[in-house]
């Protein structure tokens, strides 16, 4: 049985949410490692991260992460992860948070106060349309950050495995 992105998404939360918690490292290098039985990418650090095919084609999960990204993170953040007037650009965020902190702050929200200005980004902890996709978003603002994946629409991406779809649906609550 698969532990769904939402419950895993949870766990990480927790783990950095707790008083003993300390500071994750930065993200190191993006390559990819390691498939998993979904088609999830890793990195060394067993990280969620990219792939791309030598014929160009993105993994499932990246280009569902540019489509998940567009439909609930672009309001705020810019197009492909590029900021906006009044919220930092992912695809630089990603470069110094690693995965942990990227969750925390996705399912707990964060308030930055300064003398100038208040941002506050929203807590998406109950969204499912960010939570169960938030590896996929996460991997998408990687590609973004190292360039690997120009802006835009990707080009073409390898086929979402069955075993991915039906965890998509058990996370989403479509499947019992």
């Amino acid at each position: 049985m698969h532990i769904s992105s939402l419950a895993r998404a949870m766990s990480a939360a927790l783990l950095i949410t707790s008083a003993s918690a300390a500071m994750a490292d930065a993200p190191g290098d993006p390559a990819a490692v390691k498939e998993d039985d979904l088609g999830k990418w890793v990195d060394a650090k067993g990280d969620p991260t990219y792939k791309i095919e030598p014929d160009g084609k993105l993994d499932w999960f990246a280009y569902s992460g540019f489509r998940r990204y567009h439909s609930e993170c672009h309001v705020c953040h810019g197009p492909d992860g590029e900021g906006s007037s009044y919220a930092p650009a992912l695809k630089n965020s990603v470069k110094t948070m690693s995965y942990a902190e990227f969750v925390g702050t996705v399912v707990g929200g964060r308030r930055n106060v300064t003398s100038s200005q208040e941002n506050v980004m929203p807590a998406f902890g109950d969204n499912k349309n960010v939570m169960c996709y938030l590896d996929d978003i996460y991997v998408y603002l990687r590609a973004r950050s190292t360039d690997a994946v120009a802006r835009g629409r990707p080009a073409g991406h390898v086929d979402k495995l069955p075993a991915a779809t039906a965890a998509e649906k058990e996370c989403l609550g479509l499947e019992k």
